[in-house]
């Protein structure tokens, strides 16, 4: 007889769902605090960093459903962030987040 594994924490939709709107909350808040461009940057990449770190401490340590929601949205988040500093960068020549 074969030994049967199975995962103590499946990934879930709902697990997803969770770390999604989670991460959407938390980096919506962090971007709220940001005054200009250069501000909605620094702290969507701050946020972000935080989040990723929440992320991988429950891929060892809990439910890896809710890490990935919470990586796919901040991935999500910081490509809109580069994308507004990137319009930001066309339209005015000057790098904004110096």
């Amino acid at each position: 007889m074969r030994p049967s594994y199975r995962e103590p924490y499946p990934v879930t939709g709902a697990g997803v769902a969770v770390g999604a709107v989670t991460a959407f909350a938390w980096l919506l808040l962090f971007g709220l605090l940001g005054r200009d461009v250069p501000g909605y940057a620094w702290w969507t990449l701050f946020a972000g960093g935080l989040a990723w770190l929440v992320a991988a401490a429950l891929v060892r340590y809990g439910d890896r459903g809710v890490a990935t929601g919470v990586a796919i949205v901040t991935a999500g988040g910081w490509s809109i962030a580069a994308a507004i500093v990137a319009v930001r960068w066309a339209q005015s020549g000057d790098w904004p987040l110096w």
